[in-house]
């Protein structure tokens, strides 16, 4: 059973993968060699403890909870395909859902870390999205900061009784948008605007600048994002129950 539903995800994700090879090479997340090099090897410090303890938390899954492998595949080919459906939105960037939220929901941001530069690593290198350079960068907006706001947006709406489905919108559409926040941080520290008068008024100034230019095309992607992973996860509901509860996704019976 697992084999033919790791074959319908791979032949899923080949199809869907079809329409989003680029024409251009300036739809990024963050493009090859737009950030000093200081600037990309900072970010990818300050991810290596994510991907460590990632990398810790799938190796526990291969060896002793391989039911959840499948699971595991699905939420790395969300990702996948639907941040590889991206609309140029500002020099050096674009806009693009995520859909890291739904790993993130179901298996924590240190997991959502590795499926995230692994992702992030194929696309850079198949389809001109992303950069080696920036991979730092952009696995520590897509794949760290929006999974960990992604994750206690969640805890806390079950902590206040929210709808599971309601509660699973709201954080992966706010995840979506926060990860779209860090980006333009990233962008406006490595690029202040000169009319800030100080270097964090400057920061501050450039921020404001990209955000504006992100927001027209990310907050109606952010609302698809999160209408998308609500769907994904009725369908585990009705084809992965067990494994679901084996994560206490959801509660056993």
């Amino acid at each position: 059973m697992y084999q033919k539903a790791g074959n319908s995800v791979l032949v899923w994700l080949i199809l869907m993968s079809l329409p989003v090879f680029p024409k251009a090479a300036y739809a990024m997340h963050i493009m090859e060699g737009y950030l000093p090099l200081a600037h990309s090897i900072a970010w990818s410090v300050v991810c290596l403890p994510f991907l460590a303890a990632g990398v810790i938390s799938i190796q526990h899954i291969v060896q002793s909870r391989k039911r959840l492998l499948i699971l595991l595949a699905m939420s790395g080919a969300f990702i996948f395909v639907i941040s590889s459906l991206k609309i140029p939105s500002v020099t050096g960037s674009c806009s693009h859902m995520t859909g890291t939220g739904l790993a993130a929901i179901l298996f924590g941001p240190a997991v959502t870390s590795v499926l995230g530069v692994i992702v992030l690593l194929f696309q850079a290198i198949l389809l001109a999205h992303g950069g080696l350079t920036t991979l730092g960068a952009n696995t520590f907006s897509m794949a760290v900061a929006g999974p960990v706001f992604v994750w206690l947006l969640y805890a806390l709406g079950k902590k206040l009784s929210l709808n599971r489905r309601v509660n699973i919108f709201i954080a992966a559409a706010l995840g979506d948008f926060f990860t779209y926040c860090v980006t333009a941080i990233q962008l406006a520290v490595a690029y202040p605007s000169d009319a800030g008068g100080t270097i964090a008024g400057g920061v501050m100034a450039s921020a404001v600048k990209f955000l504006g230019v992100f927001a027209p095309t990310q907050l109606p992607l952010a609302v698809i994002e999160g209408l998308l992973t609500v769907l994904i996860v009725i369908g585990m509901e009705n084809l992965a129950e067990m494994e679901l509860k084996e994560i206490s996704f959801l509660e056993a019976r």
